[in-house]
């Protein structure tokens, strides 16, 4: 295959499947598999794919535009980010390009050459859950190109960060668990890689161990952010033979799992226990019982990002800078037990 010339059909060729199955792959449409996505990837990176769609790939000129790398748009907070994001840049007649790298580091990898290849002023990311390794961040700051960090970050790369004090969000969400009365407090995570989910581990972990709470490994697991996934390990602890009754969730989404399994198990909430999730999303009022949730100022950290991947922009050589939004925990009635 000759890498100056690689067109679909030649990747479609070479791994035996059809042109739309490429196109889709490469555009991370859900119909096609996390393992296809992933061989069509990493062909197109290996064949330079991306390189041959622009005229000038190694061209030094930038264009009026900063790439955006979320997780998924369908997060209510990205969506709200990207809002904030987009607020500011348009103040700087700058545009925005907006992508998913659908939790997949593979799609990440490629989004962020595709970027800079096209030239983009800056590069604002959350990274996917699956990202471990951070190569292809540390090329963006040997190539000297603006890159903030926002919500899941790593410290690894050093550049612009904002987020919120992830410790201190899991901390006081367990000392209202256990203000409520929970005694057998679990935590479910993102996967381990994640930063953010180790962070707020030790959030709880260090709420239980000032109340003189032991610390029970038991209670400890980690979802994959499927729907699937989420209900597994929540009924993992639900159908345990001294369930938790009460359990701080990585996410919403995670926590939605957590209360189908418990009105699956036969559990009241939050007489028999007592969730809460994170990022407080809409949905969260229109359940039953309505969810309890930390408040992330999402708008504010597109706001913050887009703020800083500007300044950097003006002056590349400026301190490095870390900011940190405050966050608030909404109690509703799945730890209202007075209310219940």
């Amino acid at each position: 295959m000759d890498k100056k010339q690689t067109t679909l059909k030649d990747i479609a060729e070479k791994l035996d499947v059809s042109i739309s199955t490429v196109s889709r792959a490469l555009q991370g449409n859900p119909r096609i598999s996390q393992r296809t996505r992933e061989k069509v990837l990493e062909l197109a990176q290996e064949y330079n794919y991306f390189q041959t769609k622009h005229i000038n790939p190694f061209s030094v000129n930038k264009i009026n535009a900063v790439g955006v790398i979320v997780p998924s748009i369908k997060y209510h907070l990205y969506a709200m980010a990207i809002s904030g994001i987009e607020a500011v840049l348009e103040q700087h007649q700058k545009q925005i390009i907006i992508c998913q790298s659908n939790e997949s580091y593979a799609r990440e990898k490629i989004l962020v050459k595709e970027l800079m290849d096209i030239g983009v002023s800056g590069l604002i990311v959350s990274l996917a859950s699956e990202t471990k390794e951070f190569d292809h961040f540390l090329e963006v700051k040997e190539k000297n190109t603006p890159l903030v960090f926002f919500n899941r970050l790593c410290d690894e790369v050093d550049s612009d960060k904002v987020i919120i004090d992830n410790f201190k969000a899991a901390y006081d969400a367990t000392q209202h668990l256990i203000s409520v009365g929970c005694k057998r407090i679990a935590y479910i995570g993102g996967p381990k890689i994640l930063q953010i989910s180790t962070t707020r581990l030790l959030g709880y972990k260090k709420a239980l161990t000032d109340a003189n709470i032991p610390v029970n490994e038991k209670y400890i697991e980690y979802a994959d952010f499927t729907r699937e996934g989420n209900l597994s390990t929540a009924r993992k602890l639900l159908y345990s033979p001294e369930h938790p009754d009460g359990i701080l969730a990585f996410s919403d989404q995670v926590a939605i799992g957590v209360m189908l399994a418990a009105k699956e198990r036969g559990l009241k909430m939050p007489e028999d226990i007592a969730i809460i999730g994170f990022n407080n999303e809409p949905v969260d009022e229109l359940l039953n019982p309505t969810l309890t949730s930390i408040d992330q100022p999402s708008y504010e950290m597109g706001v913050a990002a887009a703020k800083l991947i500007i300044e950097r922009i003006e002056n590349f050589d400026k301190p490095v800078s870390r900011e940190v939004l405050k966050s608030q925990l909404v109690i509703r009635n799945s730890t209202n037990k007075n209310k219940a």
